[in-house]
């Protein structure tokens, strides 16, 4: 399952929601302090290395970071890689050289659950340490804890059973309707073998939060813009693959994110491409 791009957008649309993911020590959070006002987010490239963050989130109060709100590196790593380890401690250093203004960062792994091989099993020390100070948000975790704010349980769709999925929905939805289409979003694409009116069954929509036809039908039209867009995304990745070779997960996931229109745009656009560095360029000017 392809969900870097879901994380991407949810960030995106929501930087605040790192507030409430990390302890209070890290991130200093007052009760009326949620709404988008404290973060930014931008997926940077590491260009030297040919690695991108799923995610950074500036504080908008200031590019340094403060104890209270650090500048904070966010990684989405769903599935085992044995060099993970590694390759996160070499990126957030690198992000360092690159910021060299940041005084307070701290660094975030999402994982579905603790179990993922990320690294040998002996480590050099000073990368041990490193990987202390890191954050690790277990999705599975966090699923099973009660009294979630509606973004946080949002976090943990991908990783529920069927059985939970119910539940899970209500309890977004009741105090968060306007999640109603992210929420089918995460599904259609944890199950990509079930149609949209399956997967509205599946957490009871039909009878508990759409309450006519029309809000029926808005629905099934932006499940089907997302076949759309999914279906042109999966064009320019196939020609992009052609003209500037093939892309890492983070600018693949940041393509597939991009709505249908500026997806067309770059159908176009590509054509005149004559390298990765032509993609770049495209990407930093039209997706933010």
């Amino acid at each position: 399952m392809k969900t870097d791009h879901w994380f991407y957008g949810l960030f995106q649309s929501a930087p605040d929601l790192i507030t409430l993911l990390l302890p209070a020590e890290v991130v200093d959070l007052g009760p009326d302090d949620l709404g988008d006002a404290l973060y930014r987010f931008e997926a940077p490239e590491l260009k030297a290395v040919n690695h991108r963050f799923d995610g950074v989130l500036w504080p908008r109060g200031g590019e340094r970071g403060t104890p209270e709100h650090p500048v904070v590196l966010l990684e989405v790593q769903m599935h085992s890689k044995v060099a993970f380890h590694h390759r996160l401690a070499a990126q957030s250093f690198r992000s360092l050289q690159q910021h060299p203004e940041v005084l307070h960062m701290a660094v975030v792994v999402v994982l579905p659950h603790r179990r993922l091989r990320l690294g040998p099993a002996q480590l050099p020390h000073q990368l041990q340490e490193f990987l202390a100070g890191v954050y690790w948000l277990s999705l599975e975790e966090l699923g099973h804890q009660s009294g979630l704010h509606p973004l946080i349980s949002h976090l943990t769709l991908p990783v529920l059973s069927k059985a939970e999925l119910r539940p899970a929905a209500q309890q977004i939805l009741q105090p968060r309707p306007d999640l109603l289409d992210t929420v089918v979003t995460i599904l259609v694409e944890r199950f990509p073998h079930l149609t949209l009116e399956e997967i509205i069954a599946l957490i009871n929509l039909l009878t508990d939060h759409l309450l006519h036809t029309r809000a029926e039908q808005d629905l099934i039209q932006k499940g089907e813009a997302r076949g759309r867009a999914a279906e042109a995304a999966a064009v320019a990745l196939r020609q992009l693959n052609r003209r500037c070779g093939p892309q890492n997960e983070a600018v693949i996931a940041r393509i597939q994110a991009l709505p249908l229109e500026q997806l067309e745009i770059l159908t176009d656009a590509l054509l005149d491409f004559n390298g990765p560095d032509d993609l770049t360029a495209w990407l930093a000017s039209h997706a933010g």
